[in-house]
């Protein structure tokens, strides 16, 4: 039986990395096509009029800039247009989300008994029909939780001078949180385990979830590789679950772990 400590050594980076893996895996691939298809006509879509705009909304961003820090334009425009993007990409990704949170969750649901080889006994397609509601409020939860954080921060921007230097990376940061929280629920959700304490055991391993996070809001940012971070995530949000959380968490006692290991 493996120790924590195998588990441990696997931050954040390499769950990412191995999202892109699995999303090829043999009986995966046909799950991962109706979040594909989502993300491909919201975000690109999305994107594509976004850069259409920039040219426009950039000089009025620019303007509320007090005139003793013009000398540092050089460097607050490109901040600027970094604040603009992150925060775009995550409302049209958090948008997609709630679209296609029902074939999200049935993403990570396979993928977990594909890892473990231990189906859940309620999954497939007529259980996720039925779990609809249930995953919708799951969806309102997260919303609720992240909407008065991110307006305080975007009342920070107005701030002269601290708005546009230092509000940039703390969006970055709570993004990258955020994204982690988003796309680590869909296992956790499945295993009926609380928004609460979904939080909770994540902040256990913050430093690797932060990690994870982050690459999740950079590839979002980044045209084309947007298109497939959502099935990427999901999947290396789910082997990140199998391995951290699901002896602990999961709906089943707990059980030898080496099995999960075969994929690697």
């Amino acid at each position: 039986m493996l120790n924590d400590t195998t588990f441990t050594e696997r931050n954040g980076i390499h769950y990412f990395a191995e999202g892109w893996k699995l999303i090829r895996l043999p009986g995966i691939r046909r799950f991962v096509i109706l979040p594909l298809l989502v993300n491909i006509v919201l975000l690109g879509g999305a994107f594509y009029w976004l850069f259409q705009r920039l040219g426009l909304w950039i000089p009025a961003l620019m303007s509320h800039i007090p005139g003793w820090l013009q000398w540092l334009s050089y460097l607050l425009w490109p901040l600027t247009v970094i604040s603009l993007i992150l925060v775009f990409s995550y409302f049209f990704s958090t948008l997609a989300n709630w679209i296609a949170a029902p074939f999200c969750g049935l993403l990570a649901e396979q993928l977990e008994g594909h890892l473990t080889g231990k189906p859940l006994p309620d999954s497939g397609w007529v259980a996720m029909m039925k779990d609809i509601p249930r995953i919708m409020k799951r969806e309102w939860q997260k919303l609720a939780w992240y909407l008065p954080r991110a307006l305080g921060l975007l009342l920070l921007y107005f701030i002269p001078g601290f708005g546009q230097t230092v509000v940039p990376v703390l969006w970055f940061l709570f993004s990258a949180w955020m994204l982690a929280i988003q796309y680590c629920d869909y296992p956790f959700d499945n295993h009926k385990v609380s928004f609460r304490q979904m939080r909770h055991a994540l902040s256990q391993h913050k430093g690797d979830n932060m990690q994870f996070g982050a690459l999740v809001s950079l590839f979002t940012m980044i045209p084309i590789l947007n298109l497939a971070i959502m099935p990427v995530a999901v999947c290396g949000a789910t082997a990140m679950w199998v391995d951290r959380y699901r002896q602990s968490l999961g709906r089943y006692p707990a059980e030898n772990q080496a099995e999960n290991l075969s994929r690697f």
